[in-house]
């Protein structure tokens, strides 16, 4: 019997929108660990499962095709955004500044 994971992917660092953060995503998990050729360096592995991606518009479809499929699953929650404090330029010379100015 395969196991999986079901999470939603964390948002890309090196943008600022939220794409691709929507929709569950459900991975194998290995069962066989990589080997690196001995020729080229390159890793490959015999598990075909670990190349499969599926993705799906909530939880519960995850959680019901892994059900069927007769899959053992874990879920991993996604971590709530902390809301970042809107600053301004002009903030950093207000004369109510906490902080010394330094050069």
């Amino acid at each position: 019997m395969s196991s999986a994971r079901i999470y939603r992917p964390a948002k890309d660092a090196s943008q600022s929108g939220l794409a691709r953060t929507h929709r569950w995503i459900l991975e194998f998990d290995r069962t066989e660990p990589r080997e690196t050729d001995p020729l080229m360096g390159w890793t490959g592995s015999g598990d075909m499962l670990q190349q499969v991606r599926l993705t799906f518009d909530t939880q519960e479809e995850a959680v019901a095709y892994a059900t069927r499929a007769g899959l053992s699953y874990r879920i991993d929650e996604p971590q709530k955004a902390i809301p970042r404090k809107g600053l301004s330029y002009s903030d950093n010379f207000k004369f109510s500044r906490t902080a010394p100015w330094t050069h």
